[in-house]
């Protein structure tokens, strides 16, 4: 028997605005193991039973916080397998053909994608164990192959939807960018595909000057200028959509912003097949955006100092931002 993965440890915040545990979804991305046999651990495991929605995505029903999902990470395979296959015929045929053409090239570059419901904090822990198991069944990671660019994001719900909260949170992930950048030692494949860009320079010298605590609207917009796109390690668009959505959609109209109250966060990679590689290390560096955001002194004094760095202009290629960051602003780093 596995020994159970130790409890992860909780956000300085714990509770939303109207006092209920915060919670986070994940989601997975991986191949090895096929749709069904996926569907079937993960239905196992957590006590559901499993609802084939498609050719290609599977939910799983019965757990409490809500469905989990199952799916190959393909808008258009997703689209073609909700329609039934058409009756045999000369068109049907090269439709099927088509089908399974674009299934055949998907298998070995399209991941599948495991995606919880939104988890209590309290009951985060169970990703790791399925972590744990799906490995031993011979699910696949980022670094199987040159060409698997997999990754792992969470979404942690927002403690508060004001300004001043949005905006701190965003001034210490700015802040601690370059660092939890290095940490996570982001696959090739993943860094040329663009999914996880970083914030234009112009935009994290706006956001990390100590007086920029804007109205939610201006906060809005000024993300949307500098970044109409899902493409960055926080993806702040679904919240704003969440909270202002004809806003967001006079920038973007991407169908697969979802609204949600949660923060995204998309840099880790997914290395699931690696031995003792679970979501421990990747969100012990979200805690410390948290830690950050929630000390208004510490955040204020990193912020001066960020500025006063990308300040130096070429003096910076002798200097290390993650370094400073170490030595003077992350009291629980080593």
């Amino acid at each position: 028997m596995q020994p159970e993965p130790p409890a992860l440890t909780l956000p300085p915040l714990t509770k939303t605005a109207d006092g209920a545990m915060r919670r986070v979804g994940v989601e997975l991305e991986m191949n090895g193991l096929d749709l069904d046999q996926l569907a079937t651990l993960v239905a196992e495991h957590c006590g559901c039973s499993i609802e084939k929605t498609s050719r290609y995505e599977r939910s799983l029903k019965g757990d409490p916080a809500g469905d989990w999902i199952v799916e190959l990470d393909s808008s258009l395979l997703k689209k073609m397998g909700r329609a039934e296959r058409p009756q045999a015929s000369t068109s049907a045929d090269l439709i099927s053909s088509a089908e399974d053409a674009i299934m055949w090239v998907a298998e070995t570059l399209v991941p599948y994608e495991l995606v919880s419901p939104p988890l209590p904090l309290d009951r985060l822990g169970v990703i790791n164990e399925l972590i744990a198991l799906l490995r031993e069944s011979g699910a696949k990671g980022t670094a199987d192959r040159l060409t698997n660019a997999f990754g792992m994001q969470f979404n942690p719900e927002v403690p508060a939807t004001d300004a001043r909260t949005l905006t701190a949170y965003l001034k210490a992930f700015l802040c601690l960018y370059d660092w939890i950048n290095q940490r996570a030692s982001i696959n090739f494949a993943r860094r040329v595909t663009t999914y996880v860009d970083p914030f234009p320079g112009a935009y994290v010298r706006k956001v990390t000057a100590p007086d920029y605590w804007p109205d939610l609207p201006t906060l809005i917009d000024d993300y949307l200028l500098h970044n109409p796109t899902r493409n960055r390690a926080l993806d702040m668009l679904p919240l704003f959509r969440h909270l202002d959505e004809p806003r967001v959609l006079k920038y973007t109209q991407d169908e697969l912003i979802k609204a949600r109250p949660t923060f995204h966060y998309r840099l880790p990679d997914c290395l699931i097949d690696q031995p003792g590689w679970d979501l421990t290390p990747a969100w012990n560096d979200w805690l410390e955006v948290e830690k950050l955001a929630n000390d208004q002194g510490r955040l204020q004094g990193c912020c001066c100092a960020y500025q006063a760095y990308l300040s130096q202009g070429i003096g910076r290629l002798l200097d290390s931002w993650p370094d400073r960051l170490i030595q003077n602003w992350l009291p629980d780093v080593s």
